[in-house]
């Protein structure tokens, strides 16, 4: 954030001022044949002392209402529970957050990269349910999902959860 505006880009000059001016700035990718779409964080790390957070196949209207509530709570204060079902995510159904893999970090994050460095910050993905509230890892799950949001934790989701 701090580099001078003469080294930066259009592009990069106008990121750097959103995460300036609103603490936090959104990142949306469309999904391909290699995968789904997906939104992400920048800012939360820096100006929030909080993970940023990463959400696949999510309309970018409800992804940034999540993580603009997520910001808010993070600058209260709140943290997310990691490997633990909340309610602190959605308004009308339960989430988990799960520490993403660095080894992600490079096909994913890109912006969130450039602008702290390198891979030096934590990041959380967001897992919904389905339509009857089943997780990926549980049995039932929806199999029309199953390719809906990839699994970016380092042991897998089931053996991430908390006890």
């Amino acid at each position: 954030m701090d580099a001078p505006p003469d080294v930066l880009d259009d592009g990069e000059q106008s990121f750097v001022v959103k995460v300036r001016e609103l603490g936090w700035f959104r990142t949306s990718v469309f999904g391909d044949d290699e995968g789904p779409g997906f939104s992400f964080t920048t800012g939360f790390w820096v100006n929030a002392s909080q993970p940023e957070v990463i959400i696949f196949s999510t309309k970018d209207d409800i992804a940034h209402d999540v993580f603009g509530d997520l910001f808010r709570d993070a600058k209260a204060g709140k943290t997310l529970p990691v490997g633990e079902r909340t309610d602190a995510v959605f308004a009308n159904l339960p989430a988990y957050a799960f520490l993403v893999a660095k080894k992600h970090y490079r096909d994913l994050l890109g912006w969130s990269r450039w602008f702290y460095g390198g891979d030096d910050f934590a990041c959380l993905q967001i897992a919904w349910p389905d339509r009857a509230g089943k997780f990926p890892w549980e049995p039932d799950f929806d199999t029309e999902f199953c390719e809906d949001q990839p699994d970016l934790t380092e042991r897998g989701w089931a053996n991430e959860i908390a006890d």
